[in-house]
């Protein structure tokens, strides 16, 4: 029996405001009812309101002000990236440019901290990806293998700050790439990849992978979009 976890109040007052506040209904720097008002309106208790209303203020959505209403924050600027999280999760959530954006950022990164990693540790990134060459052909399979490279990659680039930046995005990886190696081309496409990344880890061709690494990041892009757009066509 495969049970499905049962959604906390606070969670629930917290996927509602979200909700909310993405479809307009409490626009960007509007204030949000009484505490007790928005307690009734959602059919939770104050203190549970409160629990809500505190992570999303972490998270960039909301702005809890001593003695003034709360205030709708202009997420886009002020988020975190949970707020990320958040919007994909929705209905509709990888419409858009979220996803495109999302990848644009690791097309800008990824070719310097894989030139970086092929440069300082060529002997462990190839030892590393042995594994790669039989993947089980399964979207699960190739989302974690391909996480769990870009994160070997930014560690044996010698840059901390890459491995930072790209564990903040660890559970958005995992919700676009389910979405992304669900189709064969695509699982097709990075086996490829991998393929000619480990020959050049073999080699130490540093300036080659950094190459190969934006080529692949352009057209993982690209494909995107054409799977998107196929969506849209389907819908």
């Amino acid at each position: 029996m495969n049970w499905q976890p049962v959604e906390k109040p606070s969670e629930m007052a917290e996927n509602r405001l979200i909700q909310a506040i993405i479809d307009g209904h409490f626009p960007v720097d509007s204030v949000l009812p009484a505490e007790r008002e928005l307690a009734l309106q959602l059919g939770v208790t104050r203190p549970t309101l409160r629990e809500a209303l505190q992570r999303l203020a972490r998270d960039g959505w909301v702005d809890i002000r001593h003695g003034l209403p709360t205030r709708v924050r202009d997420y886009w600027r002020e988020g975190q990236l949970a707020v990320l999280i958040s919007i994909l999760r929705q209905p509709g959530g990888f419409g858009g440019d979220v996803v495109p954006n999302l990848l644009n950022v690791r097309l800008a990164m990824a070719p310097a901290y894989t030139r970086l990693a092929v440069e300082r540790s060529p002997a462990a990134l190839a030892a590393f990806m042995e594994g790669y060459l039989t993947l089980p052909d399964t979207s699960e399979d190739y989302t974690q293998a391909d996480w769990e490279l870009h994160h070997r990659l930014t560690v044996l680039s010698g840059n901390p700050v890459y491995t930072l930046i790209l564990n903040g995005f660890k559970e958005l990886y995992h919700l676009m790439g389910n979405r992304y190696f669900a189709r064969p081309e695509a699982r097709l496409f990075s086996a490829s990849y991998y393929r000619g990344l480990l020959r050049l880890a073999q080699t130490g061709g540093a300036a080659e992978a950094e190459t190969l690494a934006r080529q692949v990041m352009a057209q993982s892009l690209d494909f995107w979009n054409s799977l998107a757009q196929g969506d849209a066509h389907v819908d």
